[in-house]
């Protein structure tokens, strides 16, 4: 006979958890590139639990995760164990997550408290060889509510400011108070017993490996889009479709929203086959009315371009693998558009010997335009709205365009509560026709230019080698400090332009609640 029901409406059993211990469902944290492979097994997994002695015998739950950089929103961050019976892991701040009001609405709050310090040399690879230090500071606060696992609002406050600085802030560095997040879903429908859901309102965006979408965690704005989005999630299979429009924080005033001018929708694809194996299919359309392409004889008008790509990552027996293929088509002002980027990546992840050591080897490609404002055919890759400081060594002076990049990985944990990195990029133009782009894809130095960014016209490619180094500090559940030095030894292309060899060190502090 069938298993008695529970008043939560599971079947009743030893192996049945409750509806909140399972509910509302999360969208787990894709991997990313270079993934490193977090320590398990007895030990302190934050320097609290070390001073103190607290050995555990197996890693605790991280629903923000265990570094100062929160690469994924919010509102995926996984508190669910909260309500599981057999839940042994307790904190101070437990109070404010998964609040019952009855039986059937849930709220939770949170946020965060962010400062960074930053030292730049050669900023921004200024000619004049400027300095900028300058300190980041930046406030977040979120209020999710469910009813059951089928209507949800979640609301997230955001404030980012600069000071101190010595050159005039990027758009990035700071906004007036702002919502991040305002957004309801609304579960229409299940499928498989899995659940179908819309999403209207204001969200950030996450896929994949966040080479094309990203909330960009390490810009003190963040990256949020305005839009609609459905979404079917199960075990194995994910399927996404939006419509958004990039919105634009606005510092002039309290008024902020999607750029009306830029339509960007799509379809993403996740398939897991194995434990630890991801592939991903998407198309993606980017569609901006703004005069920003140059295109034939000097026109200037807006640009339309679709992305066609899949992603093939895992890992199995230790050994580690990535790689992703795009190919662009579409229109640049009076040009049509062709271009692609790929990535392939190897590694090895050591996990028996001390300090859990990971390696990987990669190459990172996106083409450039050989001959940019002539033929009918415009070949440089748009890298879209990337995670752009994580994949290019940190500096942020290299985007996903016209680059081609030799990279070398080395992660390892000296502690169970400590991770350190160090990077190592040969970086070269793929065209040396075309310009150099930063991690934000606006072109900074190249032929095409005009005024002090104006390149040499000669057949220099080599950017430089980039050495990156960063630690993080898992202080306790909440608090991160993290470090990060970056330096760019420049190469034939930027010394030729009278550019020097510029470096980054970045210091930062968070609180997460």
């Amino acid at each position: 006979m069938p298993a008695a029901a529970n008043p939560d409406g599971c079947p009743a059993g030893e192996d049945q958890k409750p509806f909140w211990a399972k509910n509302p469902p999360v969208t787990p944290f894709p991997r990313p590139g270079n993934f490193v492979i977090a320590p398990t097994g007895p030990g302190y997994y934050t320097g609290w639990d070390n001073l103190i002695g607290n050995k555990l015998e197996n890693p605790p739950k991280f629903p923000y995760g265990p570094i100062s950089i929160c690469p994924f929103p919010f509102f995926d961050a996984d508190f669910r164990y909260l309500d599981d019976p057999n839940n042994t892991q307790h904190d101070w701040l437990d109070f404010t997550k998964r609040i019952h009001l009855g039986d059937d609405w849930l709220l939770s709050v949170g946020g965060e408290e962010r400062f960074r310090y930053m030292n730049e040399v050669d900023s921004r690879l200024n000619k004049a060889g400027a300095d900028n230090n300058y300190d980041l500071m930046r406030t977040r606060v979120y209020t999710d509510l469910w009813y059951k696992d089928i209507f949800r609002v979640y609301a997230e406050f955001l404030s980012a400011g600069i000071s101190n600085e010595n050159l005039p802030p990027a758009p990035i560095d700071q906004v007036r108070p702002t919502m991040l997040n305002l957004f309801i879903d609304l579960k229409v429908f299940s499928l498989d017993d899995s659940p179908v859901y819309v999403r209207g309102g204001r969200q950030e965006l996450l896929y994949g490996s966040e080479r094309l979408i990203s909330p960009l965690d390490w810009a003190n704005t963040q990256r949020t889009f305005q839009g609609v989005k459905g979404f079917w999630h199960t075990d194995n299979l994910d399927i996404d479709a939006f419509w958004v429009q990039p919105v634009i924080l606005n510092l002039a005033d309290y008024h902020d929203g999607g750029d009306g001018k830029q339509n960007f929708e799509g379809w993403w694809t996740t398939y897991r086959p194995e434990k630890g194996q991801v592939m991903d299919f998407y198309y993606l359309n980017l569609d901006n009315t703004n005069k920003v392409a140059k295109g034939q004889y000097g026109d200037v008008d807006g640009f339309n371009v679709s992305t066609l790509g899949t992603r093939y990552a895992g890992d199995s027996h230790n050994f580690l693998w990535d790689a992703e293929g795009m190919f662009q088509f579409g229109s640049w002002a009076n040009q049509a558009t062709a271009a692609g980027a790929a990535t392939v990546g190897g590694g090895y992840h050591l996990g028996d010997v001390p300090m859990n050591p990971t390696f990987w080897v990669y190459f990172d490609w996106a083409e450039g335009d050989p001959h940019p404002g002539v033929g009918s055919v415009h070949r440089t890759f748009n890298q879209l709205f990337p995670f752009g400081h994580y994949y290019f060594g940190g500096i942020d002076l290299v985007g996903r365009q016209n680059i081609d990049d030799l990279n070398f990985h080395f992660y390892f944990w000296p502690t169970k509560w400590m991770v350190a990195g160090v990077q190592y990029h040969i970086l070269h133009l793929d065209s040396p026709k075309d310009s150099l782009y930063n991690s934000g894809g606006t072109p900074i130095l190249g032929t095409t230019l005009a005024g002090p960014a104006k390149a040499v016209n000669g057949e220099a490619t080599s950017v430089g080698d980039e050495l990156t180094f960063y630690t993080n500090f898992h202080l306790t559940a909440h608090q991160d400090i993290w470090i990060q030095y970056c330096k760019l030894y420049a190469g034939d292309f930027l010394t030729e332009n009278g550019r020097g060899s510029p470096s980054l060190c970045a210091v930062q502090y968070s609180f997460r609640w």
